[in-house]
């Protein structure tokens, strides 16, 4: 029988006793779990809430079933194809998918780690086409360029700079704030590897013309014998258009489009990350760029920047495709939709603001303030923030820095509530900023990038 007065064991209480927290260096003898986790979790209580973060286009929520998915995936290396052949399935299942609803002659591309991986592929068979094709005419192969609008996402300048590719961008100009037909063209030459259309401008929403781009490019084969290939950046509105804009032509229906990319943790609607890229067809991706591994314990053919990567977001990808369907993702996009319009108008009738887009392309809008107020846009962002939201303020590119813009982002889980709450805040915020007699904040207080 055991002693009365043996000592009781008790767990220690979290906080009575001190620890050293080693945060630059590996500690000598670690710490017990459920501090460890206690520790971590406690500092990341100081990064800010992500549901009320309306800058990033990234996931934010999602129902407790694809996250249970994502936890049972969590060990599955997405390139071992041959040890996780199921996994590979749903992947090929979510291409072909997708090039259903980008109406692809073939089912034809791969999943990677975002949009950005996606874009790299994409210009790299851009480049590699353009280079076959010189050789093949025996002309030089040097100073090759793509075409593309100034606001495009940061990763393509990032393609640019990798892959020595000249990028001629084109500046935004008075009300035009994307790329445009004529001025896309004008920029073409013999060396031009494809132009970048956007489907979702990142500094607006707006959609870039992509059938007038086509056009503009059928006609300057016609006169000039350029053919040119379109590559569409759908980064966000690839998973828009097809289920709010069903009549808009701007996919492969183009003969002239050559790849497609969209990320499945934007209004793909999973959790980051996971992005898509995908060709018209077999002849759009040249076969040089395709590798085949077997010491995985199969032939396994891939073509991506990332080898081992996890498995969980593509099978949530696929996940949603079944659980949502067209009509399930039409009411999702179109309810973000109608939550952006809703909340510009909201924002256009405080009486201090000018919108420069207001949610009915991507459900994305951004505005300004009006002149002559006595506060800046980035005195709006640092109020707001206070009140817990991330609305980023930020200035536009080359020949437009005159435009100092706020953007909101509605994703999925940004309700008709949530959105009432914010201009309930924001008013109160207008309040106080009115009675400022000029702007504090102005661009430099500015830490908002568009890579997100």
């Amino acid at each position: 029988m055991p002693r009365n007065d043996a000592p009781i064991a008790a767990n220690p209480i979290f906080g009575s006793e001190p620890i050293t927290v080693p945060r630059n260096e590996l500690s000598a003898d670690g710490l017990d779990p459920d501090v460890a986790y206690q520790i971590v979790h406690d500092e990341l209580m100081l990064d800010g809430n992500a549901r009320l973060n309306l800058a990033t286009f990234v996931t934010t929520w999602g129902e407790p079933h694809v996250r249970r998915l994502m936890a049972d995936s969590l060990d599955k290396n997405m390139i071992d194809k041959d040890e996780y052949p199921r996994t590979a399935e749903l992947e090929q299942r979510c291409v072909n998918m997708l090039a259903d609803l980008w109406h692809a002659p073939e089912a034809v591309g791969c999943s990677t780690t975002g949009s950005s991986e996606a874009c790299m592929l994409a210009g790299l068979a851009l480049k590699r086409r353009w280079q076959h094709r010189r050789r093949a005419d025996g002309l030089s192969t040097e100073r090759p360029n793509i075409v593309m609008g100034v606001n495009v996402q940061i990763c393509w300048e990032k393609f640019a700079n990798y892959w020595d590719v000249e990028a001629r961008l084109v500046p935004m100009s008075g009300e035009r704030l994307h790329l445009g037909a004529a001025e896309a063209v004008a920029l073409c030459d013999e060396n031009t590897i494809g132009v970048v259309a956007v489907l979702g401008s990142t500094f607006d929403g707006s959609y870039e013309p992509v059938a007038e781009i086509c056009a503009a490019l059928d006609r300057l084969q016609a006169e000039r014998g350029l053919d040119i290939p379109v590559h569409v950046d759908g980064a966000s509105g690839a998973m828009i258009a097809p289920f709010c804009d069903p009549d808009l032509v701007w996919d492969f229906q183009l003969p002239r489009v050559a790849s497609i990319n969209t990320s499945g943790h934007k209004y793909g609607l999973v959790f980051p990350g996971v992005g898509w890229a995908l060709w018209r067809d077999r002849a759009a991706l040249p076969e040089d760029l395709v590798f085949r591994v077997n010491y995985l314990g199969g032939d396994m053919p891939t073509f991506a920047l990332n080898f081992s990567r996890p498995g969980g977001q593509v099978i949530a990808q696929y996940y949603q495709f079944l659980r949502l369907g067209r009509a399930g993702y039409t009411r999702v996009q179109q309810v973000c939709r109608e939550v952006a319009t809703s909340l510009s108008a909201g924002i256009a009738a405080l009486g201090c603001f000018d919108l420069l887009t207001d949610g009915s392309q991507l459900p994305v809008f951004a505005f300004v303030v009006k002149p002559g107020e006595s506060f800046s846009a980035f005195d709006v962002s640092a109020a707001l923030r206070e009140a817990g939201w991330l609305v980023p303020a930020y200035t536009f590119p080359k020949d437009r820095e005159d435009i100092a813009a706020l953007r909101i982002v509605v994703r999925n889980g940004f309700s008709h509530d949530l959105a009432g709450l914010l201009l309930d805040d924001l008013t109160r915020a207008l309040d106080r900023l009115r009675k400022q007699t000029a702007p504090v904040r102005g661009s430099e207080a500015a830490g908002f990038a568009h890579g997100t």
